[in-house]
Order: C-alpha cells, then structure tokens, then sequence
C-alpha cells in the first residue's frame, strides 16, 4: 500500500504541476517531499522509500542521457573538460585534507 499510495500522490501532484503550466517533475519532487519521512503526517516505510528514490534517479539520469548525442556532448568538451579537471582536484584535495584531520 506504501508504493501505491506514493504513485498515487506522485500523479495528483504532477497532474496539478501539468495543469499549473510547470513541469510534472516539480509535482514529483513535492510528492516525493510530503510522503518523505521528513514531514510530519504520512510517512511512507523508509526502507522502501529509500529504494523508489534510488530507482527515480536512475529514471530521470536515465531520461536525461535520452537527450544529449555525442556530438552535444563533444561540442562542449573545450569548455567542460578543464572545470571538471578542477572540480575533480579540488574535491579530491579536500578529501585527503578531512582525512587527515580525522
């Protein structure tokens, strides 16, 4: 009852975002937020809510990668490469720092 109580609030959440001229993505997103076990009222059982918001990022990563080709992706190259190449050294940087703090 748990998953169909959480579809059930995702559709009635993401029909009125549709008819709110907003994209139904934003409905989930609230749906997902009030049967969350962060709010008080409804809550859904935590160990499946854990493994449907694990299977939503798959979907959406997954509906996203349907939208990009290679050639977008290599047209961007030039300009994400060298950010990433930082982000990546800095992260990792902190990551030793906080590890030998600890």
């Amino acid at each position: 009852t748990t998953l169909a109580a959480a579809i059930v609030l995702a559709f009635l959440f993401g029909a009125l975002a549709n008819r709110l001229r907003i994209s139904p993505l934003v409905g989930y997103l609230l749906a997902g937020v009030l049967a969350g076990p962060f709010t008080p009222g409804y809550v859904a059982d935590q160990a499946l809510s854990q493994e449907i918001a694990e299977l939503g990022v798959i979907l959406l990563m997954f509906g996203v990668g349907l939208h990009f080709s290679l050639k977008d992706l290599r047209s961007v190259k030039a300009s994400a490469s060298p950010g990433a190449r930082v982000q990546i050294g800095v992260a990792t940087l902190l990551g030793i720092g906080l590890a030998k703090l600890l």
